[in-house]
């Protein structure tokens, strides 16, 4: 069964950055693009960025992008996601996806748990 586990989440002051990191194991996730969401309690999940599986499209969600970045390492497994300028607006848990294939609106079908990322104004 395909796990994904994400990490690097903190406590940063606004303008700070964090590095989010997602890794997977328990399978193969060989062709799938990869994704990074967000929800606030009480609110709609919200995608924030996704990458194809050669890491040579992505696209990011309007409110984000020119401050987040998604990359990969297929040869670790692992998906980043560079956050900078944080706002305490960014505050939420962060999650990892994954989808079979890559485009705006594609079903996610394997998550991780979670972490959280919490921004001090």
């Amino acid at each position: 069964q395909v796990r994904l586990i994400e990490s690097g989440g903190g406590s940063v002051q606004a303008g700070g950055s964090l590095r989010l990191s997602c890794t997977h194991s328990g399978g193969s996730l060989v062709g799938y693009s990869m994704g990074w969401f967000r929800q606030v309690p009480g609110k709609e999940r919200e995608f924030l960025a996704a990458i194809n599986w050669s890491g040579d499209s992505t696209h990011y969600e309007e409110s984000i992008e020119g401050r987040f970045t998604i990359s990969r390492d297929n040869s670790k497994n692992t998906v980043h996601l560079q956050m900078d300028n944080l706002r305490p607006e960014d505050t939420a848990p962060y999650y990892c996806a994954a989808a079979e294939y890559y485009g705006r609106g594609q079903k996610y079908t394997v998550w991780g748990q979670g972490t959280q990322v919490t921004v001090s104004s």
